[in-house]
């Protein structure tokens, strides 16, 4: 975070500080403690710290990062070494391959297709059966639930309130499974 509120900006003294006692590598989140998620992440002062001389370390950037051209635009504008995104990452795991793609399309003619609505569903799939492996059933479908209602897969669909909610309720692989299995369904009958 860039300090406790917006009278107490500490990250450039910090930043030096945590340098100097062998830090590697430093993510700075362009907000305060006191806003938490509220209001916009303020890049600048991440800006500042990379153009310090004193600092050597890498410095990766958080804060609002949901799109390609976001992504981008923090590498050119504010001269980060890497990017750290949060939130956006919830129901939409693939952002990544997004935003490597997108970045890429300036070396590579290659540029990969999107996602279909089918592949995008074997990713959410993939990723509740890979979140059960490493935890357990119910911990792995706890967090991924939220993961799923967020999705912007889901975004649009007449009359989801009802699938949403059960597939915040559902206890088991089998029982979520078959509600995303019935969403594709729908999805491909609209």
């Amino acid at each position: 975070r860039l300090g406790w509120d917006c009278n107490n900006i500490i990250i450039h003294t910090l930043a030096e500080q945590l340098q100097d006692c062998g830090i590697s590598a430093l993510t700075i989140h362009g907000r305060t403690r006191s806003q938490m998620y509220t209001g916009e992440a303020d890049w600048n002062p991440i800006a500042e710290v990379k153009r310090n001389p004193r600092i050597h370390i890498p410095i990766i950037g958080n804060g609002d990062i949901s799109t390609p051209e976001q992504a981008k635009e923090a590498f050119e504008r504010y001269g980060v070494d890497a990017v750290m995104i949060g939130r956006a990452t919830f129901g939409r795991p693939w952002i990544f391959r997004e935003i490597k793609s997108f970045l890429d399309a300036e070396k590579t003619p290659e540029v990969l297709p999107p996602l279909s609505l089918d592949e995008k569903i074997d990713v959410l799939l993939e990723q509740l059966r890979i979140n059960v492996e490493r935890i357990d059933e119910r911990r792995g479908i706890l967090h991924t639930r939220r993961h799923l209602a967020s999705s912007p897969v889901f975004k649009g669909i007449p009359d989801f309130r009802q699938t949403r909610i059960a597939m915040l309720r559902a206890e088991t692989v089998q029982e979520l499974t078959d509600i995303i299995e019935n969403v594709r369904i729908m999805l491909k009958n609209r």
